[in-house]
């Protein structure tokens, strides 16, 4: 979206000696250029997760409860945890903000560097969502997450300085995109820590809430970004397709990444992202010919290693003796050689290399 550019009028010149009619030069015209509409307009689709959940519940369950009496229930169990409306709308108010700006620093970064730089750097916030749920929600200390969130920051390090030091467009996107995942991390935390234990029903109602308030009062600041220049959208240019694909990925992906739970396993959904980074680097290479090569290669392993050493388990040893027992008592139990003949006229084995059958000395 960000590079599509198109072939349009520019003023008319002066006309050319001999000649009676202006030449009207053929200008490059950058058709979309606006980071904080995308965001926007993609948090505006999570407005569908709580319809979307009525109607999964509506066909799943043989009670058919009705729209006014499940708002009832969930507001109920709200009520039951002590959150008043006002305390629901100043915390819903506060996610749509870490929303908006941790999305809006994630897009603005893909304007600067290539998608699979970018993916790789915010695959990083699981070492922040770590560093973050230790030190607030007081997890276990496991020491090899500790070793994974220093090779995310070297490889944070490598990506900022790829093209040297002179570079500043470079090293801003990688703040940028460092930024987004470090505010996805306190996002995460902050809703276990606020929301704690919430249904899926909660969560929808959560979501189309901040949808709802990212849809009302951040429209009058898309408007001013629009009317200010600060943001370029050639309305009749605009890449409609590209972008209701991105807003329907960004809420498919929402929707697996908070119910897949009741499907599959947390830790698969959390491969997901990482095995995300591959993928983009294969079409960045065949769509955009991009290198991966020397710092910047490395900050990318250096990543996706870390990435994998957060999800060991926070007894790992445990596990590792477990499969060195096994290894061992199957050696054990493994079937023994039949036993060498043996002579009894002297009691030594026949086969015996230093002696015969008869012990005799060979």
């Amino acid at each position: 979206m960000f590079l599509r550019e198109v072939s349009v009028s520019g003023t008319p010149a002066p006309a050319y000696p001999n000649t009676t009619l202006p030449v009207t030069p053929v200008v490059q015209v950058k058709v979309f250029d606006a980071a904080f509409f995308t965001t926007w307009f993609c948090t505006t689709w999570t407005s569908l997760f709580f319809p979307l959940y009525m109607v999964c519940h509506s066909c799943l369950r043989r009670d058919k409860s009705s729209l006014k009496h499940t708002l009832k229930t969930l507001a109920q169990n709200f009520r039951d945890r002590g959150v008043t409306f006002g305390k629901f709308m100043t915390r819903s108010c506060l996610f749509c903000l870490l929303w908006v700006v941790t999305n809006y620093m994630y897009v603005y970064s893909l304007r600067i560097l290539d998608c699979t730089d970018v993916m790789a750097l915010y695959s990083a916030h699981v070492s922040f969502v770590y560093l973050l749920s230790w030190v607030i929600l007081h997890d276990q200390f496991v020491g090899v997450r500790i070793v994974a969130v220093i090779l995310c920051n070297t490889g944070i390090a490598l990506l900022a300085y790829m093209d040297g030091i002179t570079r500043t467009k470079t090293l801003g996107g990688v703040v940028l995109a460092a930024a987004s995942a470090a505010g996805s991390a306190v996002y995460k935390v902050l809703f276990k820590k606020v929301i704690g234990e919430a249904s899926f029903g909660q969560v929808s109602l959560i979501f189309t809430v901040i949808a709802l308030l990212n849809t009302t009062l951040l429209s009058p600041l898309v408007a001013t970004f629009y009317f200010s220049g600060y943001e370029t959208l050639l309305w009749a240019h605009l890449p409609w397709p590209n972008l209701l694909i991105a807003a329907a990925l960004s809420l498919a992906a929402n929707l697996l990444g908070n119910f897949g739970i009741a499907f599959t396993f947390e830790i698969f959904i959390t491969l997901g992202l990482v095995l995300a980074v591959p993928v983009s680097a294969a079409l960045d290479i065949k769509w955009y010919h991009v290198r991966f090569e020397g710092m910047k290669l490395a900050g990318v392993v250096l990543i996706v290693c870390g990435f994998f050493l957060v999800l060991f388990p926070a007894n790992w040893p445990e596990y590792i003796t477990k499969v060195l027992r096994w290894g061992r008592h199957r050696k054990r139990n493994q079937p023994r050689q039949q036993p060498e003949p043996v002579d009894y006229r002297t009691g030594l084995i026949s086969r015996s290399h230093l002696r015969s059958p008869s012990g005799l000395i060979r």
